[in-house]
């Protein structure tokens, strides 16, 4: 059953990007460099975290997702939102300097959890970018989001807060920034 709600989990990563990675290369979404790039970085350190803590085929949804993480990272170098703030570069560090816990204390956790965090603040330089710019958004990706870390929370085979603090997180996160651009293209 774990492996149905790993494999649906991935299948919906697919879903919800690739109508996003065409949006992006037609230039009707304009994703955020620094945030795609936090989230590249944050996605790998969830990945190798749960894998060493035991989430078993729970790591097929963060692995499927991390590939078209990676792939509009790239694309947004040519094709995204180029306004950077300063608050942007700071996001950027600090994901970063998350690596080290781990690197210190061999032990993911710390990491998973720092990384969870900026995860979540690496939202803001898109919140910022889509309160000025509606429709650099398409909503169906952070839905499926949604439903993705729903399932893949039912698909770890170990639960602890290094397999599952990143799926919480990010239900609720994906969950505001999919309210956002509703309402912000409702408003435009």
């Amino acid at each position: 059953m774990k492996e149905s709600f790993a494999l649906i989990a991935a299948l919906l990563a697919v879903v919800g990007n690739v109508p996003y990675v065409y949006d992006v290369w037609r230039g009707k979404v304009r994703p955020h460099a620094y945030s795609w790039f936090v989230w590249s970085i944050v996605s790998l350190v969830v990945f190798f975290g749960q894998l060493e803590k035991g989430a078993g085929v729970g790591v097929i949804p963060t692995a499927a997702s991390e590939i078209f993480t990676i792939i509009i990272f790239l694309l947004s170098l040519r094709y995204g939102f180029k306004e950077t703030t300063r608050t942007d570069k700071l996001f950027l560090i600090i994901a970063l300097l998350g690596l080290i816990p781990w690197w210190l204390t061999r032990d993911p956790t710390l990491s998973v959890v720092i990384v969870v965090f900026i995860d979540f603040a690496a939202f803001v330089p898109t919140l910022r970018k889509t309160w000025r710019h509606p429709r650099s958004e398409n909503s169906l990706l952070y839905a499926t989001n949604i439903l993705r870390h729903l399932l893949a929370l039912f698909s770890l085979q170990a639960y602890n807060i290094a397999t599952t603090i990143h799926s919480v997180a990010m239900i609720f996160a994906n969950l505001l920034m999919t309210l956002f651009i509703l309402r912000r293209q409702k408003k435009k």
